[in-house]
């Protein structure tokens, strides 16, 4: 069995119904360390992600993001010259079809012909280029661990198991872009989050829950899965290095949107104790979760999930959701649509107008125009948003 695991650490495999997350891709001048297989067969890797505290390190931050706007800009105002081909070919074609015909090659196949691309474009993607640059480590290269060990004991430094490729139902294990842009709110507004009772909905890796567990008090990150919880818990242990100064307790528990109850059964890894759910319903004045929505089933069950529990709060509370709006292109409409993000839009907007004479919700977005204390590509598709939640009886 053991050489059968070695075999596995060695020629790891990414199918191609495996999501990858783009944070694992733009990791800057990291190494991907596999450490182990978990309980399921998959490759697990460690990855070090850097606080940008002094301002050096937050000029480097904003020095990428003014990149990443600059392609944005670039590319939508390519867009727009290409609408606008578009359009003047339409024109052209209504007046004369023959014009159509000379754009097409002796196949009868569109030729389209691209916009020259601008130094300045070149510019920015060389500067890209040279800050990403992951190299994934096998397992048994004792040299690999120099470096990473040196990093181990610094205060501004977060350690995270994950996985890189999973199928969808996995997707829980990987790092996600909108963790990160929640962790940096969250380390932007620190006196706001100081001392609060917290509940993390969807934890996944533990990430986002490990960072506010550096300025609140108790944490609990949940998600559902035996596995994934118990790689939630050892990131947990990994970063205690940060939760000491500030005295932070996470507690890593499951929480099934699909049931109505917490699970109490003391048999049970990752189970609620009585006391536990009493000290989250008499103190808990944050929710957040990140990333979540992509399902929209999942979707449904998580604004269930998140009604019933503030129903049950003793206070009122204060809601963080953050999310990356993934674009794709579907045959059903023959476009590129959202469909996952305006399922979201939609049911917020239900929360938002519910009437039960019980709850009163308060949406709204919170402008990504916050300081950046993690690299990664902070782009336009990312969003916050902060939902009040107060009791009207």
């Amino acid at each position: 069995m053991g050489d059968l695991a070695e075999k596995e650490m060695d020629n790891p495999t990414f199918r191609s119904d495996t999501v990858l997350s783009d944070v694992h891709l733009h990791c800057p001048s990291k190494r991907h360390l596999m450490v182990r297989l978990n309980a399921v067969g998959q490759p697990v890797f460690l990855s070090y992600f850097k606080l940008l505290w002094s301002t050096e390190d937050l000029a480097s931050g904003k020095h990428m993001r003014e990149i990443t706007t600059g392609r944005e800009q670039q590319r939508r105002s390519g867009d727009e010259l290409c609408d606008k081909d578009r359009s003047d070919l339409k024109e052209e074609g209504e007046l004369n079809s023959e014009g159509v015909g000379a754009l097409l090659d002796e196949d009868g196949d569109l030729e389209v012909v691209r916009r020259p691309r601008s130094a300045s474009d070149l510019q920015a993607e060389d500067l890209l280029r040279d800050i990403v640059c992951p190299v994934i480590l096998m397992k048994g290269k004792e040299d690999a661990f120099e470096d990473e060990e040196q990093e181990c004991t610094c205060s501004d430094v977060v350690k995270i198991e994950h996985t890189m490729a999973t199928p969808l139902e996995d997707v829980g294990k990987q790092v996600w872009r909108a963790a990160f842009l929640l962790a940096d709110y969250i380390l932007f507004q620190r006196d706001t989050f100081r001392g609060c009772s917290v509940l993390e909905l969807g934890g996944g890796t533990g990430i986002t829950s490990i960072i506010m567990g550096t300025v609140a008090k108790r944490v609990y990150c949940t998600d559902v899965g035996e596995d994934l919880l118990a790689m939630c818990e050892q990131n947990v242990a990994l970063n205690k290095h940060l939760l000491e100064p500030g005295g932070g307790e996470i507690k890593v528990k499951e929480v099934d949107w699909l049931k109505d109850e917490f699970c109490t059964d003391p048999e049970a890894p990752y189970s609620w104790s009585e006391e536990e759910i009493a000290d989250l319903l008499d103190h808990c004045s944050v929710i957040m979760a990140a990333d979540v929505f992509y399902d929209d089933d999942l979707t449904d069950a998580l604004f269930r999930t998140l009604y019933r529990i503030t129903h049950n709060l003793r206070n009122s509370c204060t809601v963080y959701l953050a999310l990356e709006k993934r674009l794709n292109f579907t045959l059903r409409h023959m476009d590129i649509t959202c469909e996952a993000y305006s399922h979201f839009r939609n049911t917020l907007n239900d929360l938002e107008n519910l009437q039960d004479g019980k709850m009163k919700y308060t949406v709204e977005p919170i402008k990504a125009d916050f300081c950046q204390f993690l690299v990664y590509e902070r782009i336009e598709q990312l969003e916050l948003w902060k939902i009040m939640a107060e009791h009207l009886t």
